[in-house]
């Protein structure tokens, strides 16, 4: 049998195993599986307006917050409530401001260019006086860098750092290390930005900086990365796949690991993505990475969208794609506090009603880690629910010069799904087109099938959880059995 190989719309269409098109379908280490539903943990109540980003984040004693953003207010969510945790004044977002939200020490620090830096240690957040507003903050070492920042004149290219160990004290000074400076040795803005193990990385648009510590009085030395015009579209279209970043460039979908951008979706999904994402908001696109089933999340505005309302997902390990368009706000690694057997009744009042958590998800753990998402009604939701519908379209099967007859399809499953269905299509003549042929239904384990043509291909549509690792097609010579 032939194993699957992903979802590889640009790749030649006969190559074994490849999927043309897929629905709520995703990678995993051994074939695809049905794609997750979202869903709700419980005392999550829905955000006052739309999220425009969101953090969990650690403090020193291992505690958590979590924080999200709305143009106007700062929320953290504790007690099964969206408290209100911004400064007094409200805050000054538009309609493209994004928060970027980083922890140092015991300090929550939050940044969205329209405003001064926000700081927090458990109460409200208020101005840090002395820094500057910014589009990117992170933490690396024992400093915050801030990218793209404005301290009283507009640095689209400048960079800043707190005092060492002093996230209050933003002044320059030699004898704090806190300093600035600017990257201009490749046009344009700072679009992103992100720690790579004991360094700082900063992006633009079409090239890549990389930052090391060398004290005073330089402090921070920035070198250009050999790697053409790769580069981050924006602040929210990257992230630490661990060791290494994960990011959307302008013409290609990279892997960074501090040596040299790796492209990652050529012959795959590259074409695919610039054809179907919307070039004027490619910029909002937004990269997550779900460590637990080593998956990279990208959810991008679609053509007829402004807004990121589509996702392929990719597999790190495996090095597959799918598809799993989902419309979101934003998205996050949400840290459940896990579910006792007292708490159900929170969550069901029956053992039916549990159903729509996979009982193998990271929700019924403490401390789990789940990706998730803030859908369009601004509600939280982790992407732990059971698949409930996905389809998926092979590559083509044939011969130009030969006519052949398709009798059967087998799947090889590592969980098979509620009900599937399949609808082929023939083709006489290769480019002219496909036409519906034959459907059919499990029977035996395999689908029952006849029809003759020169090419075939199928759609497979499942309904529940599936996994499915193979293929196999009973093909013959047209006139032999």
């Amino acid at each position: 049998m032939i194993p699957l190989m992903g979802f590889a719309p640009d790749a030649d269409v006969t190559t074994p195993g490849i999927l043309s098109v897929c629905a709520n379908l995703i990678p995993y280490q051994n074939g695809m599986e049905g794609a997750p539903e979202p869903a709700t943990p419980a005392a999550t109540p829905v955000l006052a307006a739309a999220c425009i980003g969101a953090a969990v984040v650690s403090k020193l004693d291992d505690t958590r917050r979590i924080i999200a953003g709305t143009s106007t207010k700062l929320y953290e969510l504790a007690s099964g409530a969206w408290t209100d945790v911004s400064r007094v004044a409200v805050y000054n977002g538009g309609i493209d401001t994004r928060w970027s939200i980083t922890q140092f020490g015991d300090a929550t620090l939050c940044a969205n260019r329209a405003d001064v830096i926000q700081r927090s240690t458990g109460a409200s957040f208020s101005d840090v006086a002395t820094a500057p507003k910014a589009e990117i903050l992170f933490t690396v070492g024992a400093f915050v860098m801030a990218l793209n920042t404005n301290d009283g004149s507009e640095k689209p290219d400048g960079w800043h750092c707190c005092a060492a160990f002093d996230d209050t004290s933003w002044t320059p000074s030699l004898a704090t290390q806190a300093t600035s400076g600017r990257l201009v040795a490749t046009a344009g803005r700072l679009t992103a930005g992100m720690r790579l193990g004991e360094y700082a990385i900063a992006y633009k648009q079409r090239s890549i900086y990389l930052g090391q510590y060398v004290g005073a009085p330089t402090v921070w030395n920035w070198i250009q990365v050999p790697g053409g015009d790769a580069g981050c579209v924006g602040k929210e279209a990257i992230c630490d796949i661990g060791g290494a970043h994960f990011f959307v460039g302008d013409d290609n979908l990279w892997i960074f690991d501090g040596t040299r951008p790796i492209p990652v979706a050529d012959g795959y999904v590259r074409q695919f993505f610039y054809d179907n994402s919307n070039p004027s908001y490619r910029q909002r696109t937004i990269c997550v990475f779900d460590k637990q089933k080593n998956l990279v999340w990208v959810f991008y505005p679609s053509l007829s969208s402004t807004t990121p309302d589509s996702a392929i997902v990719y597999h790190i390990t495996a090095k597959k794609w799918g598809v799993a368009n989902r419309s979101i706000e934003a998205a996050l690694n949400y840290v459940s506090s896990g579910v006792t057997i007292d708490g159900l009744s929170a969550i069901s009042s029956t053992i039916d009603g549990l159903s729509s958590y996979s009982f193998d998800s990271q929700f019924w753990l403490a401390g789990g880690k789940s990706m998730s998402i803030f859908n369009t009604s601004h509600q939280l939701q982790s992407m732990t629910g059971v698949s409930v519908a996905s389809s998926m379209t092979t590559g083509e099967v044939g011969d130009d010069d030969g006519v052949s007859s398709l009798n059967k399809i087998r799947l090889r499953y590592a969980l098979a799904p509620t009900t599937a269905s399949v609808q082929t299509f023939i083709q006489q003549n290769s480019g002219v087109g496909f036409t519906a042929s034959t459907t059919g239904a499990v029977l035996d384990g395999k689908f029952d099938l006849r029809q003759t043509a020169r090419w075939h291909k199928a759609t497979f549509t499942f309904t529940g959880p599936v996994k499915v690792t193979h293929m196999d097609a009973g093909l013959a010579a047209a006139g032999r059995r």
